[in-house]
């Protein structure tokens, strides 16, 4: 099993901000962890995608992120596991085929959505519902990052099988 403890540390080391930010939660918060500064570093992506990989049941035939932060970290996910991926608009498009979803989603499928930074849960929670909307069951939900400020118990609330890689305290966040 690959090791958590390096990666960890290497996501804190290239992606924790300190200072005073706004969340898309609208609370604010004196850290914040830059998905993007992680996200494109191949070394970290790497790594994640592995992780992502160890967890995801054997019986999901689709993996899904939504954009913008979840396409390369779903990406990665779908390069380790061999499970083929879809990526969720956050709006529908007024343009081309004008879908919500890209790539194929079938009724049926069994879908682990990957997620980047949790805080409430909120993004992803929008997510399981486009991919329910589908006919797709949504088998789980796996976050790079929990923040720990009521994610867990609002995915699990709404009815899902939550997971996170790691929590503010595996990268060093002290309040």
């Amino acid at each position: 099993m690959t090791s958590k403890d390096p990666i960890a540390q290497r996501i804190a080391d290239v992606a924790l901000l300190k200072g005073e930010f706004m969340l898309r939660s609208g609370r604010t918060s004196n850290y914040y962890l830059d998905k993007y500064l992680f996200s494109t570093q191949p070394d970290i992506l790497g790594e994640l995608g592995k992780l992502f990989a160890e967890r995801i049941p054997a019986d999901a035939t689709k993996l899904a992120g939504a954009e913008l932060g979840g396409i390369p970290l779903v990406s990665a996910a779908s390069m380790a596991s061999g499970v083929p991926c879809i990526f969720i608009r956050n709006q529908k498009k007024d343009y081309g085929t004008a879908k919500r979803l890209e790539g194929r989603l079938e009724p049926g499928d069994r879908v682990v959505l990957v997620e980047d930074v949790c805080t409430t849960g909120g993004q992803v929670l929008e997510a399981a519902k486009v991919i329910e909307a589908e006919g797709a069951t949504v088998l789980k939900i796996i976050g790079t990052i929990d923040r720990q400020e009521g994610a867990r118990e609002n995915i699990e609330g709404a009815g899902y099988v939550f997971e996170a890689l790691f929590t503010k305290q595996d990268l060093g966040v002290e309040e």
